[in-house]
């Protein structure tokens, strides 16, 4: 029998799709749980099958509020204690330096909890370990738990993708984001898609459903609201090249073998890159405050925003070019 494992990943899309090397190898040796937000069912079913996901939203991963405690949802949060700490899971981990998550394995009564310690919360952990690099790459949290389990973790340089068919010719843009920091202002990706299509190149928009009207006023009438990761799993599909914004969209695509090209705001790209080898990104302006997540200090989002067109283009070009042979 094997032993019982329980992952922790409560995060994005983004953060849930780098932990994905991990899962895959991890399903092997271990019964592996993992505790994520709802789309990990979708997930399961396409990337690692084997991995029982139980849906949780936890209150201190909203945007807003997260640290209202009375206004946490504690009748939810002693319900998932009964569901799982009966199950008495031989090992329980975290690739966060989050308190919070160490708390929660110990309130799911994990026998071994294993993660990255901060602010005192090693008290919670039976296994701290040492936390990679400052400059490293999220997946290397992962690797390193890999390695501290026994698990054959290779290089983020060395991750193998599904090819995708050469057959595919459609370049898929999703302008959307989990917030508006991270988004390149709508008009300018107008004016890039226009580019494209001049070159003769056959491009779907995507994007989040509060970015459609504008794309009407834009012009553009064949938009693709994705509401589920499932929906967005049938676009990248079709899709040769992948366009987006430092968001969960483009490490979707990456992780289905699409290479991605995106556009980094407030974020590090040596920090959250897509997992593809063919991932290509372009950093915006500046910003003495780099990184700052999503809590920009300045009135609007200069580092992306002031990102021109011609820029992108410029770098663009090559990206598909060495990529996929397309003509630009």
């Amino acid at each position: 029998m094997k032993p019982k494992l329980l992952v922790v990943e409560l995060w994005g899309l983004g953060d849930l799709v780098i932990a994905t090397p991990f899962l895959r190898a991890a399903s092997e040796r271990f019964e592996v749980t993992l505790l994520s937000k709802p789309f990990g069912q979708d997930l399961r079913d396409r990337f690692w099958p084997e991995v029982k996901v139980v849906p949780f939203l936890a209150p201190w991963t909203s945007f807003k509020h997260k640290y209202r405690l009375l206004s946490w949802p504690w009748r939810k949060i002693l319900k998932l204690q009964r569901q799982l700490g009966d199950v008495r899971f031989d090992l329980g981990i975290s690739a966060r330096w989050d308190p919070r998550d160490h708390f929660l394995l110990a309130l799911l009564r994990t026998r071994q909890r294993i993660g990255y310690p901060r602010v005192l919360s090693g008290i919670f952990l039976t296994r701290p370990l040492t936390r990679p690099a400052v400059e490293a790459h999220h997946y290397s949290y992962w690797q390193t738990l890999g390695m501290e389990l026994g698990l054959e973790m290779p290089n983020r340089e060395q991750l193998s993708f599904t090819s995708i068919p050469p057959t595919r010719h459609r370049i898929l843009f999703h302008t959307g984001a989990g917030q508006p920091v991270r988004v390149w202002p709508l008009a300018k990706a107008s004016l890039l898609v226009q580019r494209l299509r001049a070159a003769g190149h056959k491009v779907q928009i995507a994007c989040d459903p509060n970015q459609e009207s504008v794309w009407h006023s834009l012009g553009e009438r064949d938009v693709a609201v994705p509401r589920s990761v499932s929906e967005l799993l049938k676009l990248i599909d079709r899709a040769a090249a992948f366009i987006g914004n430092d968001s969960g969209p483009g490490h979707l695509a990456a992780l289905a073998g699409v290479p991605t090209f995106t556009f980094f705001g407030s974020q590090l790209p040596e920090w959250f890159a897509p997992l593809h080898p063919g991932a290509e990104w372009i950093e915006g302006k500046s910003c003495p405050y780099k990184p700052c997540s999503d809590y920009c200090r300045f009135s609007r989002p200069f580092c992306l925003e002031d990102l021109p067109e011609e820029a992108v283009w410029q770098r663009l070009q090559p990206f598909l070019q060495r990529q996929f042979g397309l003509k630009i």
